[in-house]
């Protein structure tokens, strides 16, 4: 009985999608009008199709990803806007499951890629953590698993968080000092220091016996020499 529940609440909320008006739904009335095919038939078409890619074909990492996180965020805009919480409510608890299960995955994909038929299986994970449904996979989660850890090491956490705050913020103070004080320095060795104003030397004024020497030829003074020695 509570797995026609659950396929009855799947079957109800793809119809309901596919009556919205979207983009997707938009793509689907196109293609209806030029084939004459259902639009329910077609997105049934579409979901077996991915199905079959994400076990045989390439890339089925990207394909899976943007599964677990197209719709969710699309609904997630949706609850932010809507006035109701309790849809905020249900899509961070989506958020939280992924985030952490994201995070297992990344220290364990380099063993778990070479497991048969992974990414479908992954996907069929993510498609039951968003399911619309009270006791979804994220629910279920974050209850028995992440809830209980949190509580747990919540204050352990807090004061972690407190003392690294406290030391990044001493540590960005300490910094930005040591900048200043060495943009100060830098900038005083850069700026010259105002130049010393040097006394002008003063010229002696020579000596009329030297400017009369000096004024003297070389032809003169031979001839008063040869004066001289007739004399003697």
């Amino acid at each position: 009985m509570g797995l026609l529940n659950i396929i009855s609440s799947i079957k109800d909320r793809a119809e309901k999608f596919l009556n919205e008006k979207n983009v997707v739904t938009d793509i689907l009335g196109k293609m209806e009008e030029k084939t004459g095919i259902k639009k329910k038939v077609i997105a049934l078409g579409a979901v077996s199709l991915t199905g079959l890619y994400l076990v045989y074909g390439y890339g089925a990492s990207l394909l899976c990803n943007l599964i677990g996180f197209v719709y969710p965020a699309y609904y997630s805009v949706k609850a932010i806007e809507s006035p109701c919480k309790e849809d905020d409510t249900k899509w961070l608890t989506y958020w939280v499951v992924y985030g952490v299960f994201s995070l297992g995955e990344f220290f364990s994909d380099i063993f778990l890629y070479w497991f048969p038929f992974y990414y479908a299986f992954k996907c069929l994970f993510l498609l039951w953590c968003m399911a619309p449904m009270s006791w979804n996979g994220s629910q279920i989660i974050y209850n028995k698993v992440v809830r209980p850890v949190f509580l747990r090491h919540e204050a352990t956490v807090d004061n972690m968080v407190s003392d690294l705050g406290g030391k990044a913020m001493s540590a960005a103070e300490n910094l930005t000092r040591e900048v200043l004080t060495t943009l100060v320095k830098n900038k005083a060795m850069i700026i010259p220091s105002p130049p010393v104003a040097q006394s002008e030397a003063k010229s002696l004024p020579s000596t009329s016996g030297e400017t009369s020497t000096a004024k003297v030829g070389p032809s003169e003074m031979n001839e008063e020499r040869r004066d001289e020695l007739s004399v003697d």
